[in-house]
């Protein structure tokens, strides 16, 4: 498929008609835009917005489109999610509309973090057998002892507190193990590499999150292992594509892969704090 209908069929089934992410989630579509609200430790923000495409998708069309009629859905947005006392976050793709929306973020207290590039390619055509380094082995995440060595791989990766991913994890596995499914990479029992699959039920795709391999153990495959043990798992599960998010350390070797480029996309993030709740 070529990458604008790739692009378009994931807009349409993964943001338009995004289905909740886990317990406690729900999706809403009002006005021109699609979001998501859960649980303080869930993803909450703004799957999809239709700010420029006045009458379609539930673009804005009404007397006050135009400049201040994104400037209104934005404070709408930031209204809804301070009461509910939730930092969240407005998902930006390359190809979101208008022009100038990222700056109309910034200007209302969002803040920018780096930028992705969105990727996808058939889940079957991606190599099925990429060898492991010698003494490693992958092991399937199904309790709450592999969650820990998956939260553990990702704050030794990536230096961050990752200890909501673990929360995510624990949730869905324990409400809707179909949905996800995670794996780790241990070497003589120490995990060295750990990535999450998230399966999107009645979609054609399959998202690819969470890799992270430890300092020490890159440049060895275990990335390309991790993505090939994934797409297997999706084709089995009926999902012709994978998706991924690609930092740029891993965008050139999804591109070897096979991965096609789609658009890119930013995370705006706007904190919600405690003081800002208790007067909404």
């Amino acid at each position: 498929m070529e990458p604008q209908r790739l692009r378009d069929l994931y807009d349409r089934q993964l943001r338009r008609e995004a289905r909740p992410e886990g317990p406690g989630c729900r999706v809403e579509r009002v006005g021109p835009v699609v979001r998501q609200t859960g649980p303080a430790h869930a993803w909450n923000g703004i799957l999809w917005s239709g700010l420029d495409t006045p009458g379609v998708d539930g673009g804005l069309d009404t007397p006050g489109d135009g400049a201040s009629g994104v400037d209104a859905v934005i404070a709408e947005q930031i209204a809804h999610y301070r009461t509910a006392g939730l930092t969240f976050e407005w998902k930006l793709y390359g190809h979101d509309g208008p022009a100038d929306l990222a700056d109309r973020l910034l200007a209302a207290g969002f803040i920018a973090d780096d930028r992705e590039t969105l990727m996808a390619t058939e889940a079957a055509a991606l190599p099925q057998d990429v060898p492991l380094p010698e003494g490693v082995e992958l092991r399937a995440v199904t309790d709450e002892a592999g969650v820990r060595q998956v939260v553990e791989v990702h704050e030794r990766a990536f230096g961050t507190d990752s200890s909501h991913i673990g929360r995510q994890l624990l949730d869905r596995l324990a409400a809707d193990p179909d949905t996800v499914t995670a794996v780790v990479a241990l070497a003589a029992g120490e995990p060295v590499s750990a990535a999450r699959l998230d399966l999107c039920p009645g979609t054609d795709f399959a998202g690819l999150w969470g890799g992270g391999t430890v300092e020490g153990w890159r440049g060895r495959g275990l990335y390309r292992a991790l993505v090939s043990h994934r797409a297997r798992i999706a084709a089995a599960r009926g999902h012709r594509y994978v998706q991924v998010d690609a930092a740029d350390t891993s965008r050139p070797i999804l591109q070897r892969l096979g991965f096609l480029t789609l658009s890119t996309t930013t995370p705006y993030t706007y904190t919600v704090r405690a003081e800002d709740a208790a007067q909404s």
